[in-house]
């Protein structure tokens, strides 16, 4: 049986590049989404070849015109999604295998040399185990940009990941990482945020208090969170999602360890319903970066999102906020902020 979770790659036999969304699959393929593609005018060069990355809609086209197999309705969330065929399944790149390698390897690149050192701080500073620890994004299938690509470093297990984020606040902006300034945030928000749901000012605050993305020798880096296997339950198709429209609702959160996985996952209690359906909610699950690590907990927050029905466990519901990109009248935010 073929394993993978997000952030891992799958290279295919049709010469493409997808990256795992999920941590459970149908039988027949592995749930991805498709990143770089054989282009001649493409700016990532491998063996010689050239690549290009895509874009969500460039990935829906160029699958629906070239490889429609690697497209299909998926039952359990009502939606057409992208996923590899198992027969179509060349390789399987692993974040771990490939910061092993890249540690063995002459570190005459300086991107990797700081992939290395990131590392090394994080083992040593967070006492994290190496085989905790992995790199993803586009260096994880050797397509990275010397100049510009940023670092995807994943952390395994949920605690871990925890202990990072704890780590870098304590010593960012003193030796080895730094803070990020407010001009990247500026361009971030200006990407993320199309409507009014966060201030400027909210949305920087937030982020900074994340302590998951930083500075180092003038490169980003994000500290990505995977589950280990053993924290990976369930098989595909055990639960599927029914949709019960929107619902806006305050809760404190009892539980926010998942709240960077993939999709951020809060636990919730004393659950108040502001507008919608009088139902039991006690999932708060969000598909954008922008609501990741959004609360922490036992702290109030107000939610708006897609009510669903969770078919499969005991009479519950789920809100999902970021149904959409752009997360459109959609988010999670704590309730009396007070931003000192």
């Amino acid at each position: 049986m073929m394993k993978a979770r997000p952030r891992d790659f799958i290279y295919t036999t049709d010469d493409l590049y997808f990256a795992t969304t999920s941590y459970l699959h149908p039988e027949d393929r592995i749930l991805s989404f498709l990143r770089y593609i054989p282009h001649k005018n493409g700016d990532r060069l491998k063996n010689g070849k050239k690549y290009a990355k895509v874009d969500s809609v460039q990935a829906y086209n160029y699958l629906q015109e070239n490889y429609p197999e690697y497209l299909f309705e998926c039952e359990n969330s009502q939606t057409f999604m992208m996923g590899v065929p198992l027969d179509r399944v060349k390789e399987i790149l692993t974040p771990h295998d490939r910061l092993k390698e890249i540690m063995k390897e002459d570190q005459s690149i300086p991107l990797l040399r700081k992939v290395v050192k990131v590392g090394e701080t994080f083992h040593e500073k967070a006492n994290i185990p190496y085989e905790n620890m992995g790199i993803s994004g586009s260096i994880l299938p050797g397509l990275y940009n010397i100049e510009s690509s940023d670092i995807d470093f994943v952390i395994y297990g949920l605690e871990n990941h925890r202990r990072a984020r704890a780590t870098f606040k304590d010593i960012k902006d003193q030796d080895i990482f730094q803070s990020i300034g407010d001009d990247y945030w500026d361009k971030i928000f200006k990407k993320r945020i199309k409507d009014s749901a966060l201030s400027f000012e909210e949305f920087c605050w937030y982020e900074k208090r994340k302590n998951n993305r930083g500075i180092i020798d003038g490169t980003l880096f994000d500290i990505l969170a995977t589950r280990n296997w053993e924290e990976i339950k369930g098989s595909w198709g055990d639960i599927r999602y029914e949709n019960h429209g929107h619902v806006t609702l305050e809760a404190t959160v009892k539980s926010a360890l998942a709240s960077f996985d993939n999709p951020a996952v809060y636990e919730v209690t004393d659950v108040k319903i502001m507008e919608g359906p009088p139902v039991t909610v006690d999932k708060v699950a969000s598909f954008t970066h922008t609501y990741a690590g959004q609360a922490e907990e036992d702290e109030r927050i107000i939610v708006k999102g897609k009510l669903e029905r969770v078919i499969g466990s005991k009479n519950s519901y789920r809100v999902v906020v970021g149904t959409t990109r752009e997360s459109i009248d959609e988010f999670i935010k704590i309730k009396d902020l007070h931003m000192d």
